[in-house]
């Protein structure tokens, strides 16, 4: 009742190098800009909360994750 059974060969791995995606800068450094010895805020402070809550960028508006405070970006007129 036993069958020999033969396995067709393993298929030979792929060894291609793939590309390894660029990773976006977490924490406090995609938050602040250096230029010329002085300190630039990239992103809005929120208005209720004060200075030192960023508000978090979302395409269209900007939105305090403390708060809740939205603040809409004005819209470009297409023609």
């Amino acid at each position: 009742m036993s069958e020999n059974v033969e396995k067709a060969p393993e298929e030979k791995e792929k060894t291609e190098k793939t590309e390894k995606k660029k990773k976006k800068e977490k924490g406090i450094f995609s938050l602040y800009k250096i230029e010329n010895d002085k300190i630039l805020r990239l992103r809005p402070t929120c208005e209720r909360c004060g200075p030192g809550y960023f508000m978090a960028d979302h395409g269209d508006r900007y939105t305090c994750g403390r708060c809740g405070f939205t603040r809409y970006k004005p819209v470009e007129n297409q023609k």
